[in-house]
Formats: structure tokens, sequence, C-alpha cells
């Protein structure tokens, strides 16, 4: 259940840290940027939530206005009622609040529990914990909200281009927030570059899942707080099912292990694989791959040897060569972007005036 659930608290759940303080009775709004115009920090669809304490996670302005939005949010909370603020170089109070680079914002405040519903936050934090593309749409004008099925939705064009860019958009009088599962990594193998690049990727915004049979090799005590799994590789990942948005790497050394993780990986819409080996290694891990029957063609979608090439020679660096890999393929391919279910059905909810 959602409600029993605690979220981490990190600049890619806010979402979810919005309902846990919500429902903390610690007050949330939830701030997003509607709009920019030239040299704007942040773009469109960039969030930050303030608790009624004046806690905050998240970012709208990379830190140039973030102060003035949890004054005025501290005020829209009270009132229980959105706000649309704006700032730029050009205001009074620029040197205060302003946008060093010159560009301009738009920002809408809505408080939790009132402008935006606990039924309508709590349906979209389910939709992305079961790792569904969702959209959230506000309107500017009198404040109502709703989460939307592209299928029967006036908008549906529209709502159906954000899901798959992954960006936010302004239609009129209504704001497109596209919300798409979090990116996530999957670790064959906890090996010694596993313990280096498990905290970066979780750094980077991924969530990530340990897979490794071996009790000694993938323990609390190596991996403290990351999410394991002792299960065979092909036995875990039929369990996490595999999306495109889920990347896998392979780093035991193992065929035992690697191979049906691969195979696994191969059969799914996974937007990149990358296993670990010299260029010898490969060779004979294609050779094994095809006498399985997987197609030439379909052993092109493996990066190996994993990672960019920066010379890289200890664990760390050599973890920092696959992420970046990982992080390059993610931005160029729009199959990560594309392939999910929307939620079913809708729920409306008509707000107070902005």
């Amino acid at each position: 259940m959602i409600g029993a659930m605690t979220h981490r608290a990190d600049p890619e759940s806010i979402p979810e840290t919005a309902l846990d303080w919500h429902r903390a009775g610690r007050g949330a709004v939830l701030a997003t940027v509607v709009e920019t115009w030239g040299s704007a920090p942040r773009p469109a669809g960039s969030q930050l939530v303030i608790a009624g304490d004046g806690a905050f996670m998240g970012s709208v302005s990379g830190g140039c206005v973030e102060g003035a939005v949890v004054l005025e949010a501290a005020a829209a909370l009270t009132e229980g009622r959105p706000r649309l603020l704006s700032y730029g170089v050009s205001d009074g109070d620029a040197f205060a609040v302003g946008l060093a680079c010159g560009g301009r914002i738009r920002v809408l405040l809505q408080p939790v529990g009132a402008a935006l519903p606990e039924a309508v936050l709590a349906a979209l934090v389910a939709a992305r914990t079961a790792r569904r593309g969702v959209a959230l749409l506000s309107n500017l004008t009198n404040g109502a909200v709703r989460l939307c099925d592209e299928a029967d939705d006036p908008l549906a064009a529209e709502i159906r281009q954000a899901l798959r860019s992954g960006h936010a958009t302004l239609h009129g009088e209504w704001f497109i927030a596209p919300h798409l599962p979090p990116l996530r990594l999957i670790l064959i193998g906890a090996s010694h570059i596993a313990q280096a690049l498990l905290p970066m990727a979780q750094a980077c915004g991924h969530d990530v899942t340990l897979i490794d049979p071996r009790d000694a090799f993938a323990s609390p005590e190596r991996f403290p707080g990351a999410r394991i799994l002792h299960d065979w590789p092909d036995t875990a990942l039929a369990g996490l099912g595999l999306d495109a948005r889920t990347a896998v790497v392979t780093l035991s050394h193992d065929a035992k292990l690697d191979d049906p993780a691969i195979l696994a990986a191969l059969a799914s819409e996974a937007y990149y694989i990358g296993c670990l080996g010299s260029t010898r290694t490969h060779a004979k891990r294609l050779e094994r791959l095809q006498i399985t029957g997987v197609s030439k063609e379909s052993l092109t979608r493996i990066h190996a040897p994993v990672g960019l090439k920066i010379a890289a020679a200890t664990p760390a660096e050599i973890a920092v060569s696959i992420l970046a890999e990982i992080i390059k393929t993610h931005r160029q391919s729009q199959k990560a972007l594309t392939s999910f279910s929307f939620t079913s059905g809708k729920i409306s909810h008509r707000g107070p005036g902005v």
C-alpha cells in the first residue's frame, strides 16, 4: 500500500516526498516550473516540494529563487489555494530573487490536499511505483487538475507527445507534466566494480538492484543500504520485469550468472545492455549466445567491453565509464521514453482559481 510506504527523499522522488510529508502532517506544497524564457536554469517540469516547516527538496531554479518560492509556499499552504509566480532578471527585486542568468520562469504552487487533492497525488505515486507513465494536467486559469488516460482525453495528442518525449509542455491554459518511471539499473554480480557503480548510479537518479546468488559476495556489509536479490539472474529478472527504462550490466565474470541475464535482457526492451570483459572474452560470449539461437542483429545491442573508452583502470574509474555510457545511451535514445502504458481511467478535480 502506498500509504504505508516511506520513500527516499531525493530530487528524483518529489511526488513521493510530497505525499509522505502531507500524510505525516507536515503539510506539503508542490512547486513546478510551468514556463521558461531565455536562459532559465531549470526546464519546464522541474519540481520542488516544500513542507509546512520550511524544509524543501528539489529545485526550480538551481538556487536562484528557491528562498522566495519557499516563502510563497507557506502562504499558499495557509490559504489552501494555488499560486502562479513569475521571476526574472527584470524584476524590481531581481538582485534578491531574480535569475542571474537573465532568463524568466513561471512557477505553479499547489498545496497538497487542497489545490492538489491527496487522491490525485496518491494515484500519481501509485503509477510511478507500478512503472507506468502518466501525465498530470494543471489548469493555470481555474486551478483544476487531473491525472489522465490519453485514450479518452481532449488533449490526447499533446499528452501522448509529452509522455513520448519526456518533456513538459504548456498547451493553452493547461500545463502537461509527464511522469515517467525512474530509470532503473540492474547489476549482475556483486563485484568490486559494482561496489563503486551502485552508489554513483543512485546519485544520478537510478533505481538500482543488485542480483547475485552468492550471499558472501552480495552482502549488506559490502553493499550497505542496497536492494539485493539472491536469486539466480534469470529468476530474478523474470520477477522484476525489464522495460524500456531499464539498463542491465553484467559484472560477475561468470558465464553461469552473466549469460542468463544477457539472454533475458536481449528478449526485453531494456535500453542498455553492458557486459564486463575483454574483447577476447566478449568474442567467446558471442559464440555461446549464438549457439542458443540469438541473432547477430540482437547481439549488436550489447555494449562490450562495457563503458566509454576513457583509459579507466581502477574499479571506480571503470564504474564512471560504465555510468557515462549508460547516460549517453539513454539521452540519445527515444526508445527509453516510448514503451509505457498509461494509467487507466482518469481522476478529475476542479480546484480554486489560480
